[in-house]
């Protein structure tokens, strides 16, 4: 636990990982149980056709955005909060790491209590003991976290595998049972969406999560590395997550892979799909706040800041207020996506692409372009009936071009050609 992941600069090239690495972190993250809850909703309102169509569309346009960040990223060495400081300034840069910080948190909470709760169902343990297992869990899931990316690292290189596997047989018997294709073409809907809202749903599911990918996007060898590798985690791993619930919805009226594991009999891989799923996305989010508070409070301390996030996490799930959390927590997701749009906007428009050494440089400690930018996009995507997360994006970088370039000084006329 030596190394502190550089919480406070950039990734030194020393450093740097290779494509396997970067892509088994990111895709760890990405196996989420709420994303496949989220696919149970639209497994219930699409035919199997439009279902995959929607799939696909929204999960190519949220791999894209995570891959712009990505790349951004790697070029620069930094993370989203440390861009940050250039976008929205040294002080201007505590809103994004309280906004990010907190979701995060909130994520950890709610991570913490589900496996608790499920456990107890699904091995039929008495209920007094969901409170000890969250203190428990809580805990125990900060500790890859607390490693670093070499904790996140050797933790996915099982946990990816192993999951994919339990997916790949959960959906085999999954086709089995409903008769192939042809059985799963002949599934009637039961609700009624429009594309944009599903789309919307999708994009939902994990930007959020995407716009803070760049924890370890940065640590890639080569742009081209992390942007493979975020494009592998954010479009196909998502897509696969979303795919599962919505199959198992429109199979077995169950969206959690668990359930539907267990609804299949599989009940060992079901714990053991419950444990990995779980843990792969817990101390990436546990990792996500101790990065955001390093940079809100300005320590290196990084391990000490993780283990006081998984504390409060863990207080908040036994207090029962990680259930008064999530419709909040929905909520900020819309306010999140536009922070990307300002990142990109700076890094390519104010910066040409190339930022200097945050050691080399001082920052101001508001930048207004980029705070106003960020307020207008997220009145934008909030009141937007259509693709909130997307329409932030752009609004963000829309109004941080347009910003940008009414703030550039014209020069002075010269009298004498009047």
């Amino acid at each position: 636990m030596e190394n502190s992941d550089y919480p406070l600069s950039e990734v030194p090239g020393s450093e740097r990982k290779g494509l396997l690495s970067t892509s088994v972190v990111l895709l760890g993250f990405t196996f989420f149980t709420a994303t496949m809850w989220a696919g149970g909703s639209l497994g219930i309102a699409f035919p199997f056709g439009e279902l995959l169509g929607v799939i696909l569309i929204g999960n190519l346009l949220l791999g894209s955005y995570a891959a712009a960040l990505a790349y951004i990223a790697c070029k620069s060495g930094l993370n989203s909060v440390l861009m940050g400081r250039f976008c929205f300034g040294e002080v201007g840069s505590k809103l994004s790491d309280f906004v990010l910080g907190f979701t995060q948190i909130g994520w950890y909470a709610w991570g913490t209590a589900t496996i608790a709760v499920v456990l107890v169902k699904t091995t039929g343990l008495p209920a007094s003991l969901e409170t000890p297992l969250m203190v428990l869990f809580g805990l125990a899931f900060c500790v890859t976290a607390m490693i670093g990316f070499r904790g996140l690292d050797l933790l996915s290189r099982f946990a990816v595998p192993a999951m994919m596997l339990f997916i790949l047989i959960s959906l085999y018997t999954g086709m089995v049972d409903v008769g192939g294709l042809s059985g799963l073409a002949g599934q009637t809907p039961s609700e009624s969406m429009s594309i944009a809202a599903a789309i919307t749903v999708v994009i939902g599911t994990f930007i959020s999560g995407g716009t803070q990918a760049t924890n370890w996007s940065r640590f890639a060898r080569t742009p081209k590395i992390a942007v493979i590798a975020t494009l592998a985690a954010f479009f196909i791993g998502n897509s696969l997550m979303v795919l599962t619930g919505a199959l198992g919805a429109m199979i077995y009226q169950q969206a959690d892979i668990v359930d539907v594991m267990l609804a299949q009999g599989f009940v060992v891989l079901a714990v053991l799909m419950l444990f990995l799923n779980i843990w792969t996305t817990q101390d990436n989010t546990i990792y996500n706040f101790a990065v955001a508070g390093c940079n809100l409070l300005r320590t290196d301390k990084r391990k000490v800041v993780t283990v006081a996030g998984a504390a409060i996490g863990t207080v908040l799930a036994v207090g029962g207020m990680y259930n008064l959390l999530i419709p909040f927590l929905v909520l900020l997701g819309t306010f999140i996506p536009p922070i990307g749009g300002v990142i990109m906007a700076d890094f390519w428009l104010n910066h040409k692409g190339r930022y200097p050494k945050l050691a080399d440089v001082s920052l101001p400690a508001f930048n207004w372009i980029g705070l106003a930018s960020y307020a207008i996009a997220s009145g934008v995507a909030y009141f937007s009936p259509v693709l909130p997360p997307l329409v932030g994006v752009i609004a963000a970088a829309l109004c941080y071009a347009i910003l940008l370039k009414l703030s550039i000084p014209r020069p002075a006329m010269d009298p004498a050609k009047d």
